[in-house]
């Protein structure tokens, strides 16, 4: 008879790693797809869209009044220092159950006025990725995106 798993005695696999990585690439991916072919302030990127919406702003007032903060995040400050990482958690927590993998590997960018790079790039899971993301597309932060996609569409023809 098998052992069960146990995440906490697990070896941390590359090839497993490598397969996170291949999945958070291709959704990162396809987000920027989308927001190429659709303005972010007209995207509703999950059901729980406004629950979300209104969760995040509660729980972190401080990005409604200064949502400058939310388009050019600090990645110490704001994701990863103790104090942030305390504050995301209980946030996350609350997703647990209401959101399919929750907590799964995504990429986030830093700053809404740049793509995906390495260096506007972090690592974040997906239920932190939705608060950030929804909050920006409500904002208009990410509607250059699009208009820039229109641009180079209109430049071609």
């Amino acid at each position: 008879m098998s052992k069960p798993f146990s995440a906490e005695d697990a070896e941390n696999l590359e090839a497993i790693e490598q397969q996170f990585a291949v999945k958070a690439v291709a959704q990162a991916e396809a987000y920027w797809s989308l927001l190429r072919v659709r303005k972010g302030s007209d995207l509703r990127l999950t059901p729980l869209e406004n629950e979300i919406y209104d969760h995040f702003v509660s729980s972190f007032p401080e990005y409604l009044e200064e949502p400058e903060r939310v388009r050019n995040l600090n990645e110490t400050k704001d994701l990863k220092s103790p104090e942030a990482k305390k504050r995301w958690r209980e946030y996350l927590n609350v997703y647990e159950k209401k959101m399919d993998e929750f907590n799964f590997g995504t990429l986030l960018r830093l700053s809404a006025n740049d793509e995906y790079t390495e260096q506007n790039t972090t690592f974040s899971v997906r239920a932190q990725f939705y608060a950030i993301e929804v909050f920006r597309n409500r904002h208009c932060m990410n509607d250059w995106i699009y208009e820039q996609a229109q641009k180079e569409k209109e430049a071609k023809k």
